[in-house]
């Protein structure tokens, strides 16, 4: 049985959104296994309707958190909350869902079957109907789950985690095995639940898809949050631009040198230079170099992303 199956027993969903209180609330949280402190402190307030992008690099202590936010471990101090309540409360109301990145799907079952055995776990859900039409996979109802692809069982968690109606979606990893239109698709859907006042969280290693569809980036690194604002906010916390020009044998030790530069890539004829001072590259390059095709553009989410999580790593 998927996670969000074994998650949602005993549910009765269908109540109304609130925004009167935060969706998620976490004060001060801590967890630590053995000597290895994987979550250090973090503070965060989710309000209802937010699409929250929850990005980090591998062991930044991501997973841990989201554990602590479904009830899966407790803190070993602070407070978590989800709707006003304790995680496991919230999920015995119905408030949340999770769809995992992996997780045991029945291999003989169609995926009709699937979505009507967990159903019959809740008291009240939507129509199996129309949460097949909502992931997008009406038309493979009477495929069994073995024959699926990676992206349409993801789909299928997808269509699982909605049959309760929660207030509080938390996706990992989302969109694995999804092609692109699936993904837009996907994407589209989220947009649209978000606008009648559903919550989502979700962590990703698609960088883009944060970028274009989250209202709120949540960075951490280290167990604790280092970044958190818009996708424009986020970006702006590390200086500097990008400078891309076409140039052949480039004297990558020359180009170091220069004042501001920070980091020198030579890809074939390309040479991408990242500086805090775009305009005295450009001069250079255009006045002593045979360079041409010259592009500046400002530092990218994946910029960010680096600088963020990589500072202080040398202790």
């Amino acid at each position: 049985m998927s996670q969000t199956a074994r998650m949602s027993q005993g549910q009765a969903p269908g109540a109304a959104r609130s925004t009167a209180v935060p969706a998620i609330e976490l004060r001060g949280l801590t967890k630590s296994f053995g000597s290895v402190r994987a979550v250090r402190g973090i503070d965060l307030t989710v309000h209802p309707g937010e699409i929250i992008a929850f990005l980090g690099p591998n062991g930044a202590g991501k997973t841990t958190t989201i554990d602590m936010m479904l009830g899966l471990s407790r803190p070993d101090e602070g407070s978590v909350q989800v709707y006003g309540m304790e995680p496991p409360d919230a999920v015995r109301h119905g408030l949340i869902s999770a769809v995992m990145q992996s997780g045991g799907l029945l291999k003989d079952l169609t995926v009709e079957e699937t979505l009507r055995l967990t159903a019959s776990l809740f008291s009240n859900t939507r129509p199996v109907a129309e949460v097949l039409g909502r992931a997008g996979i009406a038309d493979i109802g009477d495929r069994r789950v073995g024959k699926c692809s990676g992206g349409q069982q993801q789909r299928l968690r997808f269509a699982m985690a909605l049959l309760p109606d929660p207030e509080l979606l938390v996706l990992d990893e989302p969109t694995t095995g999804m092609d692109v239109t699936g993904r837009r698709d996907f994407w589209a859907a989220i947009r649209e639940d978000a606008a009648q006042g559903r919550t989502v969280l979700f962590a990703t290693h698609y960088l883009e898809e944060a970028d274009a569809y989250a209202d709120r980036i949540v960075l951490v690194s280290h167990g604790q949050v280092v970044a958190d604002g818009t996708a424009s906010q986020v970006k702006a916390l590390v200086s500097g631009r990008t400078v891309r020009a076409t140039l052949h044998d480039a004297d990558e030790v020359a180009l170091q040198r220069l004042p501001g530069v920070e980091t020198v890539e030579v890809r074939g004829d390309s040479v991408l230079i990242a500086t805090t001072d775009s305009d005295a590259v450009a001069r250079h390059l255009l006045a002593h170099t045979s360079a041409h095709d010259l592009e500046i553009t400002s530092r990218g989410l994946e910029d960010a992303f680096i600088s963020l999580t990589t500072e202080g790593d040398e202790s």
